[in-house]
């Protein structure tokens, strides 16, 4: 079983609010959510309106567990897991789809937003006993209201995203190069 796809699903959810730089809410309609989840199978068929609004509010959810992780409050992430897998029981079952071999989903019962919730959710506990929280982060890109899970062997990772490191690497240079460029502009010009 692969917790880490899982656990992915959180990180996918709370960045569909404009993480990664991408300007909009992509979670704003229909198409979105169908968007979300069309590399799942199990997820990927029924969407309704309800399914929208619940993850919706669950992304909201998830940003806050994420918050307080890079908080450093492991009291507060805990409790709130805790009440998300209260509010989202786990049903495993063993399922083998798109011949793949049997594999346990968290569950294959309910609503899309159930189904996705109950595998976000532990998803997400168990890589938090697995790695502890600060591994859980926010990114430090201007503007960037994106989510990661840092899997780097440093556990620095500061970005969602390469576009957001990429992004905050160009503007000191840019910053850089803009001064350089108004110090020969400003500096005398010797006369012949």
């Amino acid at each position: 079983m692969d917790l880490n796809s899982y656990a992915e699903l959180a990180v996918r959810l709370v960045n569909t609010a404009g993480a990664g730089g991408q300007d909009g809410d992509r979670l704003a309609n229909l198409d979105g959510l169908r968007n979300l989840v069309a590399d799942r199978q199990h997820l990927n068929t029924g969407v309704t309106r309800n399914d929208l609004d619940e993850l919706r509010a669950l992304r909201a959810e998830f940003r806050a567990f994420f918050a307080a992780c890079a908080a450093g409050d492991g009291e507060d992430a805990a409790a709130r897991l805790n009440a998300l897998l209260i509010q989202h029981p786990v049903h495993p079952q063993l399922s083998g789809h798109d011949d793949q071999p049997w594999h346990v989903h968290y569950t294959d019962s309910g609503s899309v937003a159930d189904k996705y919730a109950a595998g976000a959710v532990m998803g997400l506990a168990v890589r938090l006993t697995d790695v502890g929280i600060n591994r859980f982060g926010l990114c430090q890109a201007a503007g960037c209201p994106g989510v990661f899970i840092d899997t780097s062997t440093t556990s620095t990772k500061p970005y969602c995203s390469d576009r957001c490191l990429n992004r905050a690497n160009v503007s000191p240079f840019r910053a850089r190069k803009r001064d350089e460029d108004d110090g020969e502009a400003k500096a005398p010009t010797a006369s012949a």
